[in-house]
């Protein structure tokens, strides 16, 4: 892969269809229709961020991003909601690129640091090798109650 053929720009609503693919990469199946609806609700969200990694113009990684407010101290800090790369481009540095654009918005915007949860499903180690590859450390357990 040529780096100079790899860009990230803001996701647009043009882009659903792709980020809609992305989703159901990612193990979380969607259809146009819903991720339509959702992505419209984070786009007009001032608290949000959506940037999409294109390789010769076409979509292969995306990520998600929201601006926080901590109870527990003072500042703001990022989390990534969504952070995939089309399985065909994985191992080549697209997530690392997506993450680098998080981590610059979250300098842009005054956050002290940028929090992530990663799954504990066998099929996710390789993305914890990744996270703890680019500077990232557990610190804590996530717990989830459907409501």
């Amino acid at each position: 892969m040529q780096d100079s053929k790899l860009t990230i720009r803001e996701a647009e609503l043009t882009d659903i269809s792709a980020l809609t693919e992305l989703m159901n990469e990612l193990g979380y199946v969607t259809t146009i229709d819903e991720m339509k609806i959702r992505f419209d609700q984070i786009q007009n969200h001032k608290d949000h961020k959506t940037f999409v990694a294109l390789f010769d113009k076409q979509i292969i990684g995306m990520v998600g991003l929201t601006k926080n407010y901590s109870y527990e101290q003072n500042g703001i800090y990022v989390r990534v909601l969504a952070l995939v790369t089309n399985i065909g481009f994985r191992q080549i540095g697209v997530a690392k690129k997506l993450m680098n654009a998080a981590e610059k918005w979250a300098k842009e915007i005054g956050a002290d640091k940028v929090l992530l949860n990663c799954g504990n499903r066998e099929e996710r180690t390789a993305a914890k090798n990744f996270y703890t590859k680019i500077g990232y450390q557990i610190i804590s357990s996530g717990f989830v109650k459907k409501m």
